[in-house]
């Protein structure tokens, strides 16, 4: 059976995974752009996210790749697909243009679904209203064999972390403190039980994390 992961989910010390406001102009709330400068400034991040050259090559570029091999559909929450009201503005098509980093059939989860928009570079985003478990058995389907990614944001992370639904983990923790927004891990007291745990610092100051079954 396809496995299931989550890859370069940054959260701070305080262990927020975005901050408090979000908006159009602010997706990660107050906390902006600190909790994903470490991927912003690799390779990887460079030529799938901004699509122009350049960024470092060293160890946060080796492991931020690993986001992508193997995935052959997507789960998201609905904050991820774009800021509150978004589903009353029929322009809306998310954050990322007409060419997604995803790739991949991609299911955003949502109590108000609407038509699938297909876009560019193979992504085509479909509206679910629907658990977790019952999400999963879509997106399985969809992948076809591959791996399914839960990209997030946190709400969603960690209902399905609460439902024992995920097989591989990766968590960056960056050194900052955010005092306010949505945390990663209330409620999963002793969820690291029953996973090999790895810890990797690198350069740029940040920790991976990475939980596997």
């Amino acid at each position: 059976m396809s496995r299931v992961r989550i890859h370069n989910f940054s959260i701070s010390l305080d262990g927020f995974a975005t901050g408090e406001g979000q908006s159009l102009e602010t997706p990660f709330g107050h906390a902006g752009r600190r909790l994903h400068e470490w991927m912003f400034a690799t390779r990887y991040a460079r030529s799938e996210i901004f699509r122009e050259p350049g960024g470092s090559e060293g160890a946060d570029d080796a492991i931020a790749e690993r986001h992508g091999s193997g995935i052959g559909a997507e789960i998201m929450g609905a904050n991820k697909f774009g800021p509150p009201g978004w589903q009353d503005d029929p322009a809306w098509r998310g954050w990322w243009g007409d060419d997604p980093p995803f790739h991949t059939p991609t299911y955003v989860l949502t109590h108000r679904p609407l038509p699938s928009m297909e876009m560019e570079g193979g992504t085509t985003f479909h509206f679910l209203d629907a658990s977790p478990t019952e999400a999963l058995e879509v997106a399985r389907d969809a992948a076809a064999g591959q791996d399914v990614r839960i990209g997030g944001g946190p709400t969603m992370v960690r209902e399905f972390l609460a439902a024992g639904l995920v097989d591989h983990l990766h968590v960056v923790q960056v050194p900052i403190l955010l005092g306010r927004g949505v945390r990663l891990w209330d409620g999963l007291e002793g969820w690291e039980q029953g996973y090999e745990i790895e810890a990797v610092t690198t350069p740029s100051g940040v920790t991976h994390l990475t939980f596997t079954r």
